[in-house]
């Protein structure tokens, strides 16, 4: 597999973004996800993206590993599992029906803007968006489950969770270190059997774990750098600059 030159600076980012949303700012990972589908595809994107996530989760379960509140872990798994079986299927279906034009694509896309807009209610509604009741448990949890398998995109709708148990900042970041870290790390035989399962259209190459280990520097770079970038960095500008790419990237995957 060859490269552009702008699909190697769209890599670039990426990986320095997966870095340092895993240590710095949370939120910033949601870009992630509609630059990979640009290089990849919709599809091939989902794998391509997950050991790059696992990686950065151990940065982040280094750094913030003894603040985690494993009792919110454990309430929300098991709808999350749930959600992510229903992904599962999903990828299953989608990959069987065989388009000429990756169907993922806009499914990806419109999962972004979901995310992007509960991102926007978190900051208009505040504590009034909060999934605080066992419905609003169960809700989130199989969300986050689903966003997770099928675009790698539930950042936006766990730290809304999160920020409804009124943790503290190193709690919140510790607890969302070990969470990421747990499913992306099972979601992984979850892709390989799909893929084995429909090789014509697979999650994983080994041209993807090439590219994966190309980018092992920058997500470093990006991991390291997030906590001493993140006091000197603007806030306000730096959202809402991720906000208005991630939208446009993902209007460009539904349209194109």
């Amino acid at each position: 597999m060859t490269f552009e030159p702008w699909q190697i600076a769209y890599a670039a980012v990426a990986a320095l973004l997966v870095g340092f949303s895993k240590t710095g700012v949370p939120g910033s990972g949601i870009l992630v996800v509609p630059i990979m589908a640009a290089i990849f595809g919709g599809r091939l994107s989902v794998g391509a993206t997950l050991p790059m996530l696992i990686f950065a989760d151990c940065f982040a379960v280094a750094f913030y590993h003894a603040h985690a509140q494993w009792d919110q872990i454990k309430k929300l798994l098991p709808w999350v599992v749930l959600g992510i079986l229903v992904g599962t299927v999903t990828l299953k279906v989608l990959g069987d029906m065989h388009t000429k034009k990756d169907i993922l694509n806009p499914v990806i896309g419109w999962i972004v803007l979901v995310m992007l807009m509960l991102s926007l209610l978190r900051g208009r509604l505040g504590d009034r968006l909060m999934p605080t009741s066992r419905e609003g448990v169960v809700a989130t949890g199989a969300v986050a489950g689903f966003t997770t398998m099928v675009s790698n995109a539930a950042g936006p709708v766990m730290q809304i969770y999160l920020a409804s148990t009124g943790m503290a900042k190193n709690q919140l970041m510790g607890t969302s270190a070990w969470y990421f870290f747990i499913l992306n790390v099972a979601k992984m035989p979850l892709l390989l059997l799909l893929t084995w399962d429909n090789p014509r259209e697979p999650l994983l190459t080994g041209d993807t774990l090439l590219f994966n280990l190309a980018t092992v520097p920058l997500i470093l770079i990006g991991a390291l750098s997030g906590k001493k970038l993140l006091p000197v960095i603007p806030q306000k500008v730096f959202t809402n600059t991720i906000l208005v790419l991630s939208a446009a990237a993902a209007v460009r995957l539904i349209l194109f």
